[in-house]
């Protein structure tokens, strides 16, 4: 992961994000990108957020640098990011992930998770069928995503679907490798189908119209929060339902984005769950839900603390 922080004379602003090998990115070219941009910093300083964004293209780096900037603002201007963008952070229902496994193996996980409300349940092109039996006999009361993580064919998907619905999945995300989403152009799916590899900003939109139902917004892909309001409003505007994705990082990189939890149909902020340890004022996850945003953590008004986190030299 990659945390930034920007600070004045008088107040800081971080953010956290998680570069990714899917496309193309690690810690190493993120880091180089953000410094790059920082090589001429009476430049950098006079900047407006808007053209800052523009520097860098979508992704870890720049989702790093507009959640601090956004962080900088509230304190500079005594207003929370919430405040700012009027949003409402909220306690929401929030997917827990079950990692792919053999049937048992994964039902015996879904049974550790006594019954959550929603379960995005990771699933390649093996023994579709077996596996979601398995899970859902387990918890009978649970709602099911089923990410396929680009590696099915059409023909799995086509020749699923109907099974997976009586399994209680609500929702199918990223079926088909990106790219090759033409393929759905002309189906029609009893489960509604979610755009991830394929949807990055909201000039993914018109190519997605028509072939999936629900796009997933993660600030990593989007590059940002500003990004993400973005594409959300456009997004709904046109049709789509909204899920909140993330990679696996902490509290402080699904804060920006739990913002937009009340924009969302199915919230999948679980990536502190997978990390041995969190950030102080932390989310909490009971009950298959998420809590609101604690603003001392991130987007709050004031600095209510400080914290220690080596700062990024950016010579």
């Amino acid at each position: 992961m990659i945390v930034v922080v920007i600070a004045d004379k008088e107040f800081y602003g971080w953010a956290e994000s998680v570069p990714y090998a899917r496309y193309d990115e690690s810690i190493s070219t993120s880091t180089k990108q953000i410094k790059a941009l920082f090589c001429d910093r009476s430049f950098t300083r006079k900047m407006e957020l808007s053209e800052l964004i523009n520097t860098l293209p979508a992704g870890a780096a720049r989702n790093a640098l507009d959640c601090a900037m956004w962080d900088l603002q509230a304190k500079q201007s005594t207003r929370p990011v919430a405040e700012i963008l009027s949003k409402t952070s909220i306690t929401s229902i929030c997917a827990h992930t079950l990692s792919i496994d053999t049937p048992k193996a994964m039902q015996e996980a879904v049974l550790a998770m006594n019954s959550p409300p929603l379960v995005k349940v990771k699933l390649d092109k093996q023994d579709i069928i077996a596996r979601m039996t398995a899970i859902a006999n387990a918890a009978p009361h649970s709602q099911f995503i089923v990410d396929a993580n680009e590696d099915w064919c059409f023909r799995d998907l086509e020749e699923n679907v109907e099974a997976l619905k009586a399994l209680n999945v609500v929702l199918i995300e990223q079926p088909l490798p990106a790219g090759e989403d033409e393929q759905l152009i002309n189906f029609t799916s009893p489960i509604p189908l979610c755009a991830d590899e394929s949807c990055h900003t909201e000039n993914d939109l018109p190519y997605l119209q028509g072939r999936y139902q629900v796009v997933n917004i993660k600030l990593d892909k989007t590059g940002g929060l500003t990004q993400a309001c973005s594409l959300a409003s456009k997004a709904q505007k046109m049709g789509f339902d909204i899920m909140l994705g993330c990679m696996v990082g902490s509290s402080l990189a699904m804060a920006p984005a739990s913002l937009l939890a009340s924009q969302a149909r199915y919230v999948d902020l679980d990536g502190p769950l997978l990390v041995l340890k969190d950030r102080k004022h932390h989310f909490t996850y009971a009950d298959g839900q998420m809590s609101p945003l604690q603003s001392c953590l991130w987007g709050g008004a004031h600095n209510s603390e400080r914290f220690f986190v080596d700062r990024l030299q950016l010579q």
